[in-house]
């Protein structure tokens, strides 16, 4: 669509061009148009600065209005935009300079537009949303430059009271800006009298530290932080940019524990440091976060949900289903709820916590009531994962062939072919029947070629199989198809170390991994143990207690207290492995452990 139009083109005549078309049953419907459109358009600006619509609304700019309307919707985007923005000129209002803009705008007509948005600029020099889309429309058309003297007018026009939320708001205003870290320094001397002041120095210096994280400048921006944190601790704005900084900076976790020191009551803030520490596989100190809610915001669902969630990940299912037994409690009293900050309704935690209950119960051992629990949950988001689950139940009871039949049953809403394969795949893993499901996987990647999940179970049953050069290749395979899978390094390295072969380039590849994940406890789990295969047994030490105390887990427990044993600290080895046999008294690398190693618990 082309979008002829020139600054200061003259309008056609309204009343010549449109009279001799308008019957009268056109002219109501568009007259009901247009009084949507005025209307609309006063809702929007409430506290338009120009002349109101309503006062100077004369039968010509109403047909003129009317006109730019139709013209639009008969697809005459230029004389629609002219129109609307010689209207916009007439009666100074807000409104309608912003309808030109966005006419413009949808025509993806950005000089139109940009020049919309200056001439409402000019006419209307108090009116921040002017300023506010001409800086948009520069930025995104590359030409940061000259867009910052407008955010440095709109910051002095600003009132004080409104000015941090400007600030705040910079970020985004920037955010197509090219290239960033040009404009992260221009906006530096931009913000540099409110980096000064008292009032807004905080938060200045958290706009401009987003803007050089936007610029993968991650270090600038966690100094940023951490000099706003010392201005106000209470401050929110720092702890949030520090949760996004802590994948990548060692320091960025004390910017937001100082913030929960300071204001431990600030329920969004600690959830979402919970959720970072989840990911990070920093599964204790999330739960540590949870604990402490949990006793001094009892009334939070989210922290009971969030707490059974990670004690079933960390093999405590009793503890899960108290936790759980608690938070179906407070959801039957919701006079009580503290809601602020979480994103799921009572309802929907409800039905998480009977599939999380049914989890717990078949740990447990008692199917009937894990069964129970699953029959509750009616939310169709959740009914892929009841189908999994009532799979999962059948094989820990051994009954393989119904578990395999009940997965070719299921419909395509319940699963698809790729979904079918890994379900099957699980049910013959618990079975330990590597051939069958290594014949399995094997036909699906023919079957669906290029799929990253069906190619790394398929190397992890090769790899039971003890055929490495094929679990090789279909992990190199892996990686080629996907880089940053940090899985397949770590998978192919820990076999290597497991098997005390090839150490070197295991090593190599599992410090691979810990660059994708930084903080997995797994990964750092796999780097200790092939510490200890090469015979550095202090390094594997200091490792394998660090990835313990993020995630207790039993194989873990496993490697630490071999390496303990083998240092002759032994009491602290018993301890340790006691703990992981308590936590799962069936698993084969720390029960083969305890044998080779004669250790008695």
């Amino acid at each position: 669509m082309h979008f002829q139009v020139q600054e200061g083109q003259t309008a056609p005549s309204p009343r010549l061009a449109w009279a001799r078309r308008l019957t009268v049953g056109v002219t109501a419907v568009v007259t009901a148009c247009a009084l949507a459109l005025l209307s609309s358009a006063q809702a929007q600006n409430p506290k338009s600065q120009g002349t109101p619509l309503n006062s100077s609304l004369d039968a010509s700019l109403f047909y003129q209005l009317l006109i730019g309307e139709m013209e639009l919707q008969s697809g005459n985007v230029g004389v629609s935009y002219q129109v609307m923005l010689d209207a916009a000129r007439k009666t100074k209002s807000e409104a309608l300079f912003q309808r030109s803009t966005e006419i413009a705008l949808q025509a993806r007509a950005g000089e139109q537009a940009l020049a919309a948005a200056l001439a409402w600029q000019s006419t209307l020099p108090e009116s921040t949303e002017a300023y506010r889309y001409v800086i948009e429309l520069l930025t995104a058309m590359g030409r940061t430059e000259q867009a910052m003297p407008h955010l440095s007018a709109l910051l002095k026009i600003s009132p004080p009271s409104a000015r941090i939320s400007l600030i705040n708001s910079t970020p985004r205003l920037l955010a197509r800006a090219t290239p960033l870290d040009m404009a992260a320094t221009q906006l530096q001397e931009v913000l540099s009298p409110y980096l000064e002041d008292a009032n807004t120095q905080g938060p200045a210096r958290v706009a401009l530290g987003r803007v050089w994280l936007a610029a993968d400048k991650p270090e600038r921006a966690l100094t940023l932080a951490q000099r706003a944190q010392a201005l106000d601790p209470q401050a929110e704005g720092p702890a949030l940019l520090a949760l996004e900084l802590m994948e990548t900076q060692a320091g960025a976790g004390a910017v937001v524990e100082r913030h929960l020191q300071a204001r431990p009551e600030n329920l969004a803030v600690r959830l979402v440091y919970v959720r970072v520490l989840s990911t990070q596989q920093r599964i204790n100190e999330a739960i540590d976060q949870l604990k402490w809610l949990t006793a001094h915001k009892p009334q939070t669902p989210a922290a009971w949900l969030g707490l059974g969630t990670l004690e079933l990940e960390v093999g405590q299912p009793k503890a899960a289903l108290s936790s759980l037994r608690t938070l179906l409690d407070l959801l039957d009293q919701p006079e009580r709820l503290e809601l602020s900050g979480v994103e799921d309704t009572p309802q929907e935690m409800r039905q998480k916590a009977w599939l999380l209950l049914s989890q717990a119960a078949e740990e447990i051992g008692d199917i009937k009531a894990s069964q129970t629990w699953l029959n509750k949950i009616d939310d169709p988001k959740l009914l892929r994962e009841v189908v999994q689950r009532r799979v999962q139940i059948l094989a820990k009871q051994g009954k393989v062939r119904e578990a395999r039949s009940m997965i070719r049953n299921l419909s395509a809403d319940q699963a698809d072919d790729h979904t079918k394969v890994l379900l099957d795949t699980l049910v013959l893993r618990e079975a330990k029947q590597w051939s069958e499901a290594q014949k399995v996987l094997s036909a699906a990647n023919q079957r669906l070629p290029g799929s990253v999940d069906l190619l790394y179970e398929q190397a992890m049953v090769e790899e039971k199989l003890n055929r490495l050069s094929e679990m090789e290749r279909l992990l190199r395979k892996v990686i080629e198809i996907k880089p940053d899978h940090h899985h397949a390094y770590n998978a192919l390295g820990y076999s290597w170390a497991e098997r005390n072969m090839r150490l070197p380039e295991a090593k190599a590849l599992i410090q691979r991994a810990i660059e994708l994940a930084p903080g997995d406890a797994f990964i750092t789990d796999s780097l200790g143990w092939v510490e200890y295969r090469l015979g550095n047994r202090q390094e594997a030490l200091r490792l394998l207690r660090k990835a313990y105390k993020s995630r207790p887990d039993p194989e873990i427990g496993a490697h630490l207290g071999e390496v303990l044993w083998s240092l002759g600290q032994r009491d602290e080895a018993r301890t340790i492995l006691r703990e992981a046999r308590k936590r799962d008294a069936r698993n084969e690398v720390l029960n083969e452990t305890l044998a080779r190693l004669r250790i008695e618990l």
